[in-house]
């Protein structure tokens, strides 16, 4: 097989406050990344009080104890820096990347963001207003929310099944003191990974983040607790969340799926090149190409700290929802059936080789993400240095096995957003109970 990418080198260390950093020195660009995460994200928003993870994360940039909001902007624009962060669902993320001549600078900007957020009330009020019309906004449209739906359906009361983003009836309830009390127990050195990628020298770079960082207090409780696997669908489940004005209906196929730390997921992901992932993939040729029911179809799994959802997406016209349907099980139960060649497997690992790696290692906001990444979820360097020989290494008897393993075709849960006075009569035959709810109501 061919040598592939590798990791760059990189130092690791534990400050004594129990905070973890990576340093991995690019000298080539004069540039400086940064990739904190924290190993709380949106599961760890209190049952009803969903999105607050997501609302803490964005209001870091609101003012802290000697800054205002307009101050962080206008000393983020004054030299050209870029500052951000977000809350998934297992974790949550604050990046930077400015010049390596505001390096100090923008480090103590950066620490004094995450460490020293006031969260002023009024900031809190708008941001909420506009996250609650944000979701509100987004049912306009199916496309918005389907995997919203498709989440909540498939995982139930588990926390992946929850709004990562809360939803009109959670995000109304929250407020600065919840917020302050997030940031208070998950915002904790313990809690945290930074890794640093850049135009530096590692023992300057050690000694300035423990400047920073080092006085950082906290973390007297355990870390977030392991979350526990969602069980599978059995049989097949549906839900058609009714949008009367609807001309086309969006819909999401599938069942649980697996964890990052699956010991499949490459040849998972070779599989599902020829699936769902790429424009010539099988669901995509059967469902736009050959047919033209849509713009667009992919399968994808969400490999996450326990198994996340793998789904087969796609939209349709109202009238073609019921072909669309049938060619996607078509399409599933051809998988199955006539599995793959030589031909196709050489083809999906070619594909994966050209494009896959120099996407995830070009740039030093990436390289840092995927510092922060592998740390995150506790993997091995390997997951990228021997990334291609596990590609070259994977057989079409292993492709076989993947198959008849990671792609439900009994076992399925359907969820469609669309007109149901129009679609609602041709779904029994996709499933013996179907549930429905309407796109008005509050809530996922």
């Amino acid at each position: 097989g061919e040598p592939g990418v590798r990791l760059p080198a990189y130092t690791r260390t534990v400050l004594p406050n129990g905070m973890t950093v990576l340093f991995m020195e690019q000298p080539k660009v004069p540039l400086v990344n940064l990739h904190l995460a924290l190993r709380s994200g949106s599961t760890q928003d209190p049952v009803g009080k969903e999105g607050l993870a997501s609302l803490t994360a964005e209001l870091l940039r609101k003012g802290t104890k000697t800054r205002s909001a307009e101050q962080i902007a206008g000393s983020l624009d004054s030299v050209g820096a870029e500052c951000a962060a977000w809350a998934s669902l297992d974790s949550t993320a604050c990046t930077a990347e400015f010049m390596k001549k505001d390096l100090k600078g923008g480090l103590e900007l950066f620490a004094d963001m995450v460490l020293n957020p006031v969260f002023p009330e009024a900031e809190v009020q708008k941001l909420r207003a506009q996250r609650i019309d944000g979701v509100r906004s987004a049912k306009d449209s199916a496309q918005g929310v389907i995997r919203t739906y498709f989440n909540a359906f498939l995982f139930g009361s588990h926390p992946y099944g929850r709004p990562q983003g809360g939803d009109e009836r959670s995000l109304v309830g929250l407020n600065r003191q919840d917020v302050s009390a997030f940031h208070a127990a998950h915002y904790v050195p313990a809690n945290a990974i930074l890794a640093v990628v850049g135009d530096f020298q590692t023992s300057e770079m050690k000694k300035l983040i423990s400047e920073r960082f080092g006085a950082w207090k906290g973390g007297a409780k355990p870390l977030p607790a392991a979350l526990p696997q969602p069980r599978p669908v059995q049989g097949r489940r549906l839900l058609l969340v009714d949008k009367p004005d609807a001309t086309q209906t969006y819909f999401m196929v599938g069942n649980v799926g697996v964890a990052r730390d699956n010991p499949d997921r490459v040849p998972i992901q070779v599989v599902n090149v020829l699936f769902g992932e790429r424009f010539t993939s099988m669901i995509n040729t059967a469902l736009r190409i050959k047919s033209g029911l849509t713009y667009g179809a992919s399968a994808s799994f969400n490999m996450l700290q326990v198994p996340g959802r793998f789904a087969i997406s796609s939209f349709t016209a109202n009238e073609t929802t019921e072909r669309a349907l049938d060619l996607t099980l078509a399409t599933l139960k051809e998988l199955h059936e006539k599995g793959i060649t030589e031909a196709d497997l050489a083809s999906a690992k070619a594909y994966i080789k050209g494009t896959l790696p120099p996407k995830l290692l070009e740039t030093g906001e990436q390289l840092a993400s995927v510092l922060a990444e592998l740390n995150l979820y506790h993997r091995p360097d390997s997951d990228v240095d021997a990334f291609y020989a596990k590609v070259d290494a994977m057989t079409l008897a292993d492709a076989q096995r993947i198959i008849r393993t990671y792609y439900p075709e009994k076992d399925l849960a359907f969820v469609l957003v669309g007109k149901a006075r129009e679609i609602r009569p041709c779904l029994g035959k996709f499933a013996s109970r179907i549930e429905t709810k309407e796109i008005s109501q509050p809530g996922f």
